[in-house]
């Protein structure tokens, strides 16, 4: 199973990689959406998908679950949630000032 996640997770890098490079701001903009879960599931893929009891609930559990990998795929996505929210407000108020969203154009303005 661990496989076939890793293998999800370097599709989702390579398409994100694609619209990173991307010219459209909001394809850029998904591209770092698609990075955040490719690693989310690289996370979970390299913890290792166990089987067992939730941590600390009961002591006569014969295997426990590691609790690590889920709290840094929690802060991951509390982290994603906010870079997404800047890269929106910021891409909103780029098309709101220039009035375009391609990259190419954005690249040569006279107040530089």
């Amino acid at each position: 199973m661990e496989t076939l996640i890793i293998v999800i997770a370097g599709i989702l890098f390579s398409v994100g990689t694609y619209m990173l490079l991307s010219k459209n701001l909001l394809r850029i903009i998904f591209g770092t959406g698609l990075y955040t879960h490719a690693s989310h599931l690289m996370l979970m893929a390299v913890a290792g998908l166990k089987q067992g009891a939730a941590p600390l609930l009961s002591e006569n559990a014969s295997a426990y679950v590691d609790p690590v990998p889920q709290a840094l795929i929690l802060t991951s996505i509390v982290i994603n949630f906010a870079l997404t929210a800047l890269i929106l407000v910021l891409g909103y108020r780029t098309y709101m000032e220039t009035g375009f969203e391609d990259m190419r154009q954005l690249k040569g303005m006279d107040h530089e």
